[in-house]
């Protein structure tokens, strides 16, 4: 399917930017936001599902995760970043990546408790970067708007969606993933040591990602840290191939298929 989606999703933004263009009509700006928001973000997710035959979880119930985990996400983040600045009269950049990667894995968190989505260790990783989706879309949306009302310019804010957009993978998507990922093989080890500590490892790994991510100020820092995020997380799917139910499946021959 994320074929398919990536292609009709950049010709809807080219036909939305001309009509733009042609008519001047400020009301089809939030439909440019909002579709140059979704386009990497959801194309990934799709992309990512139809790869392997290990996940359990339906496209709806990943899509209200992705809703509930960008709207709470984000709020959740927003206050207690506020809150701290007040109180501590700035934000480190290490404290933004802890507060906000504890943010997004309270809809996981959620999902591993109450639900029966728990069962299967592969889910873990789809739950998350469904997760990290809506919070980039978000967060994406809330960037673009405040730079169009600031600039008024539609070519930076055009710039500011694709930028964050095909971004998105190796940042928001891929911490949420790998560490909703690693809770979810913790929740089958039965929270085993060994387990929990793999998953408390991988949570620091993830705040620390993101808070050199933020404190970047050079296009070499965002491709290594990107790269990095983005290369752990698809080896994690990759194990996912390999492992249906918890048993090992033997990988498909160099060439076969």
């Amino acid at each position: 399917m994320w074929l398919p989606v990536l292609v009709i999703g950049v010709l809807l933004v080219v036909v939305v930017h001309q009509a733009i263009v042609v008519t001047g009509n400020p009301n089809l700006v939030p439909s440019l936001l909002l579709l140059g928001s979704l386009l990497v973000p959801v194309t990934f997710v799709l992309y990512l599902d139809g790869r392997s035959p290990a996940y359990d979880v339906p496209l709806s119930v990943l899509l209200i995760c992705g809703l509930l985990g960008g709207v709470l996400g984000t709020a959740a983040a927003s206050v207690a970043e506020s809150d701290a600045v007040q109180h501590l009269g700035g934000l480190p950049t290490v404290l933004i990546g802890l507060i906000e990667e504890c943010a997004k894995l309270l809809v996981p968190i959620g999902v591993l408790m109450f639900t029966r989505y728990r069962s299967n260790p592969a889910d873990g990783l789809l739950v998350g970067v469904a997760v990290g989706t809506g919070f980039a879309v978000l967060e994406t949306l809330g960037y673009s708007f405040v730079i169009l009302l600031v600039s008024g310019s539609l070519g930076l804010t055009e710039q500011t969606l694709l930028l964050r957009g095909v971004l998105s993978p190796a940042a928001h998507i891929a911490w949420t993933g790998l560490a909703a990922a690693a809770l979810w093989h913790a929740h089958a080890q039965r929270w085993r040591p060994r387990a929990l500590v793999v998953a408390v490892g991988t949570f620091v790994l993830v705040v620390v990602l993101h808070a050199i991510w933020d404190a970047a100020a050079y296009w070499p820092t965002y491709v290594i840290v990107g790269g990095i995020s983005l290369a752990l997380l698809i080896r994690q799917a990759r194990k996912d191939v390999l492992t249906v139910d918890g048993r090992a499946r033997p990988a498909t021959p160099a060439g076969a298929g």
